[in-house]
């Protein structure tokens, strides 16, 4: 069991720091960060490789939701892929 965490800001202006100190805070041993818009899927290149390493009884912490998904459709979408993985 691994708790995973997932970093994300918008443009390369902005500052991981803050997300990543929360997610440490939060027990997660690994950290996935990038810097870019989540408005595409394909845009989210560690978020992907995030989704492809978890496996079951692991756990993915977030420090908001829209960092995790950009619309409800896209949150259920995710959600089902990690519930297949048993995450």
């Amino acid at each position: 069991m691994t708790r995973y965490g997932y970093a994300r800001v918008s443009s390369t202006g902005q500052n991981l720091e803050g997300q990543i100190s929360q997610l440490k805070g939060n027990g997660c041993e690994t950290i996935f960060q990038e810097k870019m818009s989540g408005k595409s899927a394909d845009n989210r290149q560690q978020f992907q490789k995030l989704l492809d390493q978890v496996v079951e009884n692991d756990t993915i912490v977030v420090t908001k939701l829209d960092r995790f998904a950009r619309s409800t459709r896209d949150a259920l979408n995710i959600i089902e892929i990690l519930n297949d993985k048993g995450v």
